[in-house]
């Protein structure tokens, strides 16, 4: 069991450090890497190379208050009937390039709200993906859900797809709280939506929950963790509530007198993690959950877990393609994303032109940094000198990041052991647990000194 911090450090958790579910982050990536580029990278994946792949869809019907994700409202059938013959195209397009290819370990449907399409689009774009690509036997195909548009009919149309887990968006099930962040989505909602999913046959389903929202208390946020756990999810997302209205207008409707200040912010994220965990649940990482059984948990005990841009996962596809408009890929060469504006998204692909709009490619200090980050935020553990020979690397590259270090193993965030002759192994302490995205910051080679302050254009670190 994780042990929770008795005596908080706001400081820490006032502080604005990236979610790092890729290193370098998106912010970093350019123009430099185009469709030429990415075509190349493609086509020099061979047989051993196994995939993952990722499809946005970029629609929802509303646009809640506070959602961070690259999507759109639309009430209307046609632009799902015209994006998702678009997707057809684009993934035609990418399976052409990806002829020597191993074969699909993962895939996931992440949006917006990918159900939005057309129940006929979605049974034939996975018939379109099983042509193109060959089905690992243990694949595992996942789609996230708005529990407020989940059928019966739905539910039968995810299992001949061949889905078989569910991502629901929970976030709070205080009806004061869903006003305030413009989500109204009784418990009696998600209790059928479940219910349709499992009598359908899908039985891996995830919750995602969310602290720091306006007019959260300890007492709503216990109360929806017991909604929560009497739903039996398998694994559960915490995340905390990151209000960024620079970058996303519509959390400008989120009145911020009403959101919780840091120390309340604090006892929420505590209050919540206690209770799952006392509820039967395995804590993975800083913010999912998992019942013991599940492959998640069976990860984190293997050291097997992984970290991608859906957080923490076991997805073992080795190279991620990415459909869609604004979706990331990240092969061995490095990182890709598509272009964010659906019309010159559009346009690109019927141009015969991989949709890409931005990437990086990755150098060896990308690597190695990305490597540590990982471990970091998924095993709390590093060794460096194991690392560092891992990618032929001297380890007094490192000096900089291990002087960084020096406040949090002061006040014993971090530990560092191992022999005087070699770079030490860095864990994160139990009780610095929550502040583990601190601990990983101290690699990030692309951060300065004003990006790791309190005015740094990040969500915060708790």
């Amino acid at each position: 069991m994780v042990s929770l911090m008795t005596q908080p450090d706001l400081s820490y958790a006032m502080r604005s450090v990236p979610r790092y579910t890729s290193y370098p982050t998106a912010p970093h990536f350019h123009d430099g890497v185009g469709s030429d580029v990415y075509g190349q990278w493609l086509e020099r994946l061979g047989p051993q190379d196994t995939l993952s792949l990722y499809l946005h869809v970029p629609y929802c019907r509303d646009i809640c208050h506070y959602c961070g994700c690259h999507t759109k409202a639309t009430r209307k059938e046609a632009p799902l009937v015209a994006y998702a013959r678009t997707l057809g195209s684009e993934i035609e397009l990418v399976a052409s390039h990806l002829e020597q290819a191993g074969p699909v370990k993962h895939i996931h449907w992440g949006g917006g709200t990918p159900s939005l399409l057309p129940e006929q689009s979605l049974l034939d774009l996975t018939g379109l993906l099983r042509v193109s690509f060959t089905f690992a036997d243990d694949l595992e195909h996942a789609i996230e859900l708005d529990p407020r548009f989940v059928t019966g009919s739905l539910a039968q149309t995810l299992a001949t797809m061949g889905v078989n887990r569910a991502s629901l968006g929970i976030q709070d099930f205080d009806p004061a709280v869903q006003e305030a962040i413009g989500r109204v989505q009784p418990y009696e909602t998600v209790r059928d939506a479940t219910s349709y999913l499992r009598s359908a046959g899908l039985r891996a389903l995830n919750f995602d929950l969310m602290y720091g929202l306006p007019e959260q208390t300890p007492d709503t946020i216990r109360d929806t963790v017991n909604k929560t756990l009497d739903l039996a999810p398998s694994r559960i997302a915490l995340f905390g509530y990151a209000h960024v209205p620079w970058m996303r207008k519509h959390q400008r409707l989120i009145d911020e007198s009403r959101l919780p200040d840091s120390e309340r912010r604090l006892e929420l994220a505590n209050l919540a993690r206690e209770a799952l965990i006392e509820g039967g649940y395995v804590a993975i990482g800083l913010d999912h959950f998992a019942k013991p059984e599940d492959s998640m948990a069976i990860a984190l005990q293997n050291r097997a877990l992984k970290r991608n841009f859906q957080g923490y996962t076991t997805d073992n596809g080795e190279q991620l393609v990415g459909l869609g408009v604004s979706s990331i890929g990240r092969l061995d060469q490095g990182y890709i994303q598509n272009i964010a504006d659906v019309r010159h998204w559009e346009r690109a692909i019927l141009a015969g032109q991989l949709p890409v709009s931005k990437g990086l490619a990755l150098s060896t200090d990308d690597r190695l940094r990305g490597r540590i980050i990982e471990m970091i935020m998924t095993d709390y553990r590093c060794d460096l000198q194991a690392v560092c020979h891992q990618f032929s690397v001297a380890p007094h590259m490192l000096d900089g990041s291990l002087a960084l270090l020096e406040e949090l193993v002061r006040d014993g965030i971090v530990k560092l052991s191992g022999s005087a002759d070699k770079a030490p192994i860095v864990e994160v302490t139990e009780f610095g647990q929550p502040y583990v995205r601190l601990a990983a910051a101290a690699f990030d080679a692309y951060l300065n000194d004003a990006m790791r302050g309190p005015k740094a254009r990040h969500s915060l670190a708790v």
